[in-house]
């Protein structure tokens, strides 16, 4: 069940009151799994009903991603375009205390995924795409931060577009879409840190990923993106301006 979840093994020296009191604040159970990404049949029922993620995501989609992320020159350019954005995701992950490598590991997955021209303008006021921006959101994100009514003109949706499109306006709607998750989810930010030696935390960084991308699969890219040595790199080293050959 969701409502008794992420409890991890708790040490024996607790006492049952405060066992009760911690198993209360969890949400996706792990207490079977050593892996944090394996969720249960109950779990993914109770995930798509209140949700509705999607599920499994096809065998040839799954082998499609696997070929796409062994391109070099691809990967090359997706780490380009991240570097450009680790300001914003340091300042996203100081105002909500998310942890950088999250918001990292999901805007490479979804720059290194993202389909051509998609976040072209005339592209994607056209309506043919429905996610937008390094994080691909959707309009339907900013309803429920409640940043676009439901109502809203098609001047405000174009202009919400606009905001989708804007690379660090997009990361800050990230930023807000997993703290609006983890709130739903009973969660703080800071479970999403240390997830290499805190598996609760580990457990909570797969939920939340699945939740914002809905397939299987997603959760363990997440993960493994967050310990990959070049994006630690690129997130916590110091990006060095090119010095003018003038100077």
């Amino acid at each position: 069940m969701i409502g008794s979840s992420l409890s991890l093994g708790r040490s024996s020296a607790l006492n049952q009151g405060s066992q009760n009191s911690a198993l209360k604040s969890d949400r996706v159970d792990s207490r079977s799994h050593a892996d944090p990404t394996a969720f249960t049949p109950e779990e993914l029922h109770e995930l798509q009903r209140r949700f509705g993620v999607h599920g499994p995501q096809p065998r040839l989609a799954r082998l499609f991603t696997k070929g796409v992320d062994q391109l070099t020159p691809l990967r090359n350019h997706t780490v380009t375009r991240l570097q450009e954005l680790q300001p914003v995701i340091w300042r996203e992950s100081r105002r909500t205390g998310l942890n950088p490598m999250f918001l990292a590991a999901i805007l490479f997955d979804e720059m290194q995924h993202a389909k051509p021209g998609e976040d072209h303008p005339i592209a994607a006021h056209s309506g043919l795409f429905s996610t937008h921006g390094p994080a691909q959101l959707g309009l339907s994100e900013m309803e429920k931060q409640g940043l676009l009514s439901k109502d809203a003109t098609e001047a405000e949706i174009q202009a919400a577009r606009d905001q989708l499109l804007d690379p660090e306006r997009n990361v800050e709607l990230l930023a807000g879409k997993m703290n609006r998750l983890l709130g739903l989810l009973g969660l703080r930010a800071s479970n999403t840190v240390d997830v290499s030696h805190n598996h609760r935390n580990a457990k909570a960084v797969a939920t939340l990923a699945y939740l914002h991308n809905g397939k299987l699969d997603y959760p363990r890219r997440i993960l493994r993106y967050m310990q990959d040595p070049e994006l630690h790199g690129l997130v916590y080293g110091t990006v060095k301006k090119p010095i003018s050959p003038l100077i």
